[in-house]
């Protein structure tokens, strides 16, 4: 029997979180759809995998016994993907580069140049990451190396070096009454909605809530994205403010928004990660992370640049 992988995944997300609604924040699917796929696989088995109750789902005897190997399954797949990806891109003679917005700033440029003629022949290809990734492709296998906001959930698990700090300015819509100050104190900002990352993003959506400098001040969000033209879009049309880098103002102008320093709140900081253990495209990955760090000036002992 053929059996949707998707459809795997979904299960074992329900089954660790005990219940549709974590498990659908968790996967960003809705409830509804989450609990037809897992009706679907229960019917492709031909047994029940959840009992349902008011307080959650509790694994059934076959539900276990799925539980304990699915996850085993899935990892493995997914290290036979990433390979197979990584192999491909080591052929074509490309390194794929994560990145969240506007990446290593004015630095990207020089970075992806000096990394060409570091390696000739070699291309750095740059993708996108949606808000909803904060680890820009990286922790899933997606790309070999990452530009990426620091802190961001994770990143323990990965090798990743900090390259620069940069304050933390708002975007607000052009009207607001507080657009026309020079600077804006943090705390007049918290009664204000906040166009918030997805909320199964946890310390990423938080640290740019600044949800720990508020004084213990609950969180107003007005608007939920992933990607930055919705981010602006959501901004503009008065649906909150944002915190963002002070460089979004250069890299993300837009008529309707207003960008403007932020006194009292943590600065951002921009990385470069990549995996923990190192596969066979490592010297290439390696060589990309010295072009960020001579773009930073950054100096690391050479045992941690290796």
């Amino acid at each position: 029997m053929d059996l949707d992988t998707r459809l795997l995944r979904y299960f074992v997300a329900v089954a660790e979180e005990g219940t549709i609604t974590r498990a659908a924040a968790r996967l960003f699917v809705s409830q509804p759809s989450l609990t037809r796929q897992i009706r679907q696989l229960e019917d492709r088995l031909g047994t029940p995998l959840f009992d349902r109750s008011r307080t959650g789902m509790t694994l059934t005897e076959p539900g276990r016994a799925l539980a304990r190997r699915a996850p085993a399954l899935l990892d493995g797949l997914d290290s036979v993907l990433r390979e197979t990806r990584e192999a491909a891109a080591r052929a074509a003679r490309t390194l794929r580069v994560g990145f969240l917005a506007s990446a290593a700033n004015e630095a990207t440029r020089w970075i992806v140049a000096e990394f060409a003629r570091r390696r000739p022949g070699w291309r750095a290809e740059m993708r996108q990451a949606p808000w909803s990734d904060p680890s820009a492709g990286l922790a899933s296998g997606a790309v070999d190396v990452a530009l990426v906001r620091l802190p961001f959930p994770g990143q323990e698990a990965l090798r990743t070096t900090a390259l620069f700090v940069e304050p933390r300015w708002v975007a607000l819509p052009a009207g607001h009454p507080l657009a026309g100050r020079e600077v804006i104190p943090f705390r007049d900002l918290w009664d204000e909605p906040f166009v918030a990352a997805p909320a199964g993003t946890g310390e990423w959506r938080d640290h740019w809530l600044a949800a720990g400098e508020r004084d213990g001040r609950p969180v107003r969000v007005g608007a939920v994205t992933e990607l930055p033209d919705d981010w602006l879009s959501a901004v503009a049309h008065g649906h909150g403010v944002a915190l963002a880098p002070a460089s979004a103002a250069r890299f993300y102008a837009r008529p309707g928004v207003t960008y403007r320093p932020v006194r009292g709140v943590s600065p951002s900081g921009v990385g470069v990660a990549r995996p923990s253990v190192d596969g066979p495209g490592a010297p290439v990955v390696r060589d990309f992370v010295r072009c960020c760090l001579d773009a930073a000036g950054v100096t690391v002992p050479r045992s941690r640049r290796e």
